[in-house]
């Protein structure tokens, strides 16, 4: 194989009169001379021109939009508009056809939802080449983070046999004949003669083994796939999305926040370093699709301008009960604007709610703590109040929740106490237990949804386009 040069480094090294080797997919190619020619890299394409005269008819034939071609010749100076160089080709190799009559991506706008039926063809439009850079340099900003602050890699199971959140929205992992499961003698599914001798399931959070790994590593992170087996259609479900969890020893509540927004603040630093070109496109390309939209519903700041938001303010701190203050007493409130309304204390707040805090109180990211225990998790701290527990959820705009977290309850008898409160059979948990009878020390920990966060980065409004296949209800499709 010729050695090939990527675009993205010709279009960055400035060089002109060089020999060189691209390969890549034929974008358009116009009156049988000049190919603009993609290879991922980057969105920008290089221009290839063609001396058609002293070219194949038949070659030509052949150059179409979705080819995969490979093209050598000498770098030079464009004096065309669009592009600084271009290469004078002289020889084009077919590495690939493409039939233009059956190609469903056409040079012309296509919708995400059509994209989302073809989703193994939309990484060679723009649109997702960018997405898809971003993500990929999000999650390397996100492991360099860990790794500079000393944090372990820890790869938690998959296939588990406890639900972390109690939420009981599990797929279950089963190697017996499903139309014929053996059963006990009281008619049950029997168990004991599966696979792993028990009912398993794909796991929903890595959180329970990750304090595990902090009980001796001290400061740990996951970063994995996870799986939820809700039926929903939003934005903003999956049911198989990448989790990032990290759980530290001897941190406290204001630990884990200050760490949280931490990462928050130098990955988006990293991804506006790395891919200025592709959130440059994506910006724009918001701006052409608000123009769609009432004048009301339309976001007050470009995407730029988002991102930029959440590195130049100092995310704001304040607990649950002051939230509910504000939101009782605002306007949207009072007005019964808001879908679900705030009532008083002891609301689980919307989506809604977290959005009007951050967008039109308080203009900047939020981080509420102190949330009644009756609507968290039974693992998180118990506050001295009796009422609360030491969570920590962060809030950014558009988005709401991007981050969950809490303080983690170290005290045994504590931890048991709640979990006989909501109905949780310690003898499952033994091992988790065992970490609060040996050696237990204060920890913290939070979870933080990537796609949510690409979803921020990218700008784009539905979680279905920030994730290569999606898996959502009735869809498994690639």
């Amino acid at each position: 194989m010729s050695q090939r040069t990527k675009i993205k480094a010709l279009l960055e090294s400035g060089k002109t009169d060089i020999d060189v080797t691209v390969k890549g997919w034929v974008r358009t190619f116009r009156n049988n001379q000049f190919i603009a020619l993609n290879d991922g890299s980057t969105n920008n394409n290089l221009q290839v021109v063609v001396d058609f005269e002293n070219t194949d008819a038949a070659l030509l034939k052949r150059i179409t939009t979705g080819a995969a071609i490979s093209a050598t010749g000498k770098l030079v100076a464009s004096l065309g508009k669009g592009q600084s160089v271009e290469l004078k080709a002289a020889a084009i190799e077919i590495l690939g056809d493409s039939d233009p009559e059956k190609y469903p991506l056409q040079p012309k706008k296509h919708s995400l939802e059509f994209l989302r039926e073809i989703a193994h063809l939309r990484f060679r439009t723009n649109t997702f080449g960018a997405v898809f850079r971003v993500r990929n340099t999000l999650a390397f900003a996100v492991h360099q983070f860990f790794q500079e602050r000393g944090f372990i890699y820890l790869h938690t199971p998959i296939i588990t046999a406890s639900d972390a959140e109690g939420a009981g929205e599990t797929f279950h992992v089963t190697n017996f004949d499903i139309a014929n499961p053996p059963k006990t003698e009281t008619g049950e599914i029997d168990y004991k003669q599966d696979f792993f001798g028990r009912s398993t399931n794909l796991t929903v959070s890595g959180q329970l083994e990750g304090e595990l790994g902090a009980m001796a590593l001290s400061d740990i992170y996951t970063f994995g796939p996870t799986f939820r087996a809700e039926n929903s259609n939003t934005t903003r479900h999956l049911a198989e999305f990448w989790m990032i969890e990290p759980e530290m020893a001897f941190y406290d509540a204001k630990d884990n926040a200050d760490l949280a927004e931490a990462l928050l603040k130098y990955v988006i630093t990293y991804a506006l370093d790395k891919n200025k070109d592709d959130i440059e496109f994506l910006t724009q390309r918001l701006l052409e699709e608000e123009k769609q939209k009432p004048q009301n519903e339309r976001s007050e700041m470009t995407l730029l301008e988002k991102l930029q938001f959440c590195l130049a303010n100092d995310f704001e701190r304040l607990t649950y009960t002051e939230a509910i203050d504000i939101l009782k007493e605002s306007t949207p409130n009072k007005k019964k604007k808001f879908q679900y309304l705030v009532e008083g204390w002891g609301t689980d707040l919307q989506s809604e709610h977290e959005r009007y805090l951050v967008e039109k109180h308080f203009k900047k990211p939020v981080i509420l703590t102190d949330y009644p225990k009756e609507i968290k998790s039974f693992y998180m701290r118990q506050n001295d109040d009796g009422k609360t527990v030491a969570a920590m959820d962060i809030l950014f705009p558009g988005i709401g929740e991007i981050v969950g977290g809490s303080q983690r309850e170290e005290r045994l008898d504590k931890l048991e106490q709640r979990m006989d409160e909501i109905g949780i059979p310690k003898e499952e948990l033994w091992w988790y237990l065992d970490t609060r009878r040996f050696g237990g020390c204060p920890h913290a920990g939070f979870g933080l949804g990537f796609e949510r966060l690409v979803l921020f980065v990218t700008g784009m409004g539905n979680i279905r386009d920030v994730i290569p296949f999606p898996r959502f209800p009735k869809n498994a499709e690639f």
